[in-house]
């Protein structure tokens, strides 16, 4: 008696419960406020239950769901699974679009101030003599705005400092001999013994060190910064494919049509569909970890030996004192010059005596003191920039390959049993896919093509491996010419050298390439031009062919 009664009760806890299940499906009230919540016409809804063999994609069971609303719940499931995506990505790119703009901002801005200061501080101290000359330092500062605008397509950095040096070396040397007359030839003469004179001392060597390295750093870094919110734009724009938007159906809506609309996915199973429709982007994460480990390998070097901000700081100091050194041994300088290059022809314009010294350059520049220090550009400090950005940098790794995991979570899943599986309430029992396209092979809930991959995400994965080729350059001081940038030849600058033929520069960051030899065109009669020459074996076959002719022409 006891077993019967405990079996009527249990028989009637089932029937309330399938009775309430069919009062959903036979009320479908719920469903059409969700419905219509989402835009839709609440009309396409029915009033109750139907008999679903007509659906597509949810089961087939009595449903609140018509084929319309199934295709439109559909095309709905498409904006759903993108919007997670789409907000994740433009917080990415946002957040790198401010950073580059933010560096971009502050490099050029700490170059004005640099060529200001020179400005302000050359005209007090040397006067008209600089007013004079002062288009010399300001194709100085143009052609370094060049190079970080261009690169090395549009500046060599080698030959621009040698050639700021060069022509600085002939102003002076004509100033300083104000009672001589100096022709082209002879003051190509003078070039020509500048590194054996050395008339500033050791600063252009110095300062082509810092100045080459920092500059190649900088342009490298923003250009990577730059790079990121482009790379992001176009992997997030990668529309998702029918099988994916079918997964993503299933899994956000057809609780609707079961009458279950509070019901969520379970968070394996949300997992699973993730993984399979972001399974391309998620192939992006090695080359972009490796390229997101090259900018902070960068960004330690700009903190460091590669600081532009300590090098265009002082430059007008670096420069003056450059300047001092050639005044000071202006004497010294033009004998070695005169024992050369021969006497020169005294000046006849040349009226009044004056001595070397009283015609150059007037005054000295006074010491520099970091007290003294300009006004950081844009309101702030390199390192402040570099502690930033190094922090977003590390935010940033494993972003492709977490993507899943990051949508999966909040009020977009059910934690525990109490969940939608695909087919029920129920728990979810299929394994976890990994991540990326080679391991969606067997993934239960979404059909991902392996042998197909995305040829946008490809081309992304190519040109971030390109730039941390260039990263890596930078790192080691070396200019890799940006070949899609201003039609550049794609040849290096100079700045770095592969040849073990090269000489060290006694720094271990830098090194500089072989001389060039110039090529001498000579006279015919005592050496060979750049031409071909005929071999004593050529000039005979070439005596026989003629030979040949001539009989040729007699017996006709």
């Amino acid at each position: 008696m006891k077993m019967f009664a405990v079996f009527t009760v249990c028989l009637s806890v089932v029937v309330l419960a399938s009775a309430q299940a069919d009062q959903k499906l036979k009320n479908c009230n719920e469903v059409r406020t969700a419905y219509s919540s989402k835009g839709f016409n609440v009309n396409d809804v029915p009033n109750k239950g139907v008999h679903g063999d007509h659906l597509k994609v949810c089961p087939q069971g009595f449903s609140c769901c018509t084929l319309e609303m199934e295709e439109k719940l559909s095309q709905q499931s498409r904006t759903d699974l993108k919007a997670p995506v789409h907000q994740l990505s433009s917080n990415l790119q946002n957040t790198f679009t401010q950073r580059h703009r933010h560096f971009d901002q502050f490099f050029r801005e700490l170059l004005n101030n640099a060529e200001k200061s020179l400005n302000d501080m050359f005209v007090r101290t040397y006067g008209l003599m600089y007013v004079k000359n002062a288009e010399l330092f300001e194709q100085f500062f143009r052609d370094l705005r060049r190079y970080y605008s261009h690169g090395s397509s549009a500046v060599n950095l080698d030959d621009m400092l040698a050639e700021f040096w060069t022509e600085l070396l002939e102003r002076m040397f004509r100033l300083v001999n104000v009672q001589y007359e100096f022709g082209d030839s002879y003051m190509e003469c003078v070039s020509r013994h500048m590194e054996q004179l050395k008339p500033f001392g050791d600063v252009p060597r110095k300062l082509r060190l810092q100045l080459t390295r920092s500059f190649i750093a900088v342009r490298t870094f923003t250009r990577g910064l730059a790079l990121m919110p482009e790379v992001v734009g176009k992997v997030s724009t990668v529309s998702a494919s029918p099988s994916c938007v079918r997964a993503a159906m299933k899994m956000y809506y057809c609780p609707y049509c079961t009458g279950q609309v509070a019901l969520k996915p379970c968070k394996n199973y949300c997992l699973n569909v993730m993984r399979g429709c972001l399974a391309n982007q998620a192939d992006l994460d090695t080359e972009w970890n490796n390229f997101l480990d090259a900018m902070l390998g960068l960004a330690e070097r700009l903190e460091g030996p590669f600081n532009f901000e300590s090098v265009m700081d002082p430059i007008d100091v670096k420069i003056s004192d450059a300047i001092m050194n050639m005044q000071e041994n202006s004497m010294q300088v033009s004998q070695k010059v005169f024992q050369g290059c021969g006497q020169p022809k005294p000046n006849m314009a040349f009226r009044t005596r004056r001595s070397p010294k009283d015609s150059g350059f007037p005054g000295r520049f006074r010491p520099y003191s970091p007290d003294a220090r300009p006004t950081t550009a844009a309101g702030t400090s390199l390192d402040r920039l570099l502690t930033d950005v190094k922090k977003k940098l590390k935010h940033a790794k494993k972003f492709w390959s977490t993507l899943p995991d990051t949508v999966c979570v909040g009020d977009r899943i059910a934690n525990g049993d109490e969940c939608w599986n695909g087919t029920a309430k129920s728990r979810y029992e299929s394994v976890v896919m990994g991540n990326g396209l080679a391991n969606q092979v067997s993934n239960p809930d979404v059909e991902v093509d392996i042998t197909k991959p995305d040829m946008v995400i490809r081309r992304q994965i190519a040109v971030l491996k390109e730039m941390t080729s260039w990263l890596k350059a930078a790192y080691t001081g070396t200019d890799i010419s940006f070949v899609n940038e201003d039609a550049g030849s794609g040849e290096e600058s100079g700045s770095g050298c592969d040849s073990p033929s090269c000489d060290s520069d006694g720094d271990i960051y830098f090194s500089t390439p072989a001389p060039v030899t110039p090529r001498i065109l000579r006279d015919m009669n005592n050496q060979p031009s750049s031409g071909t020459r005929l071999t004593p074996c050529s000039l005979a076959l070439a005596v026989a062919a003629l030979l040949l002719a001539l009989l040729t022409l007699h017996t006709r």
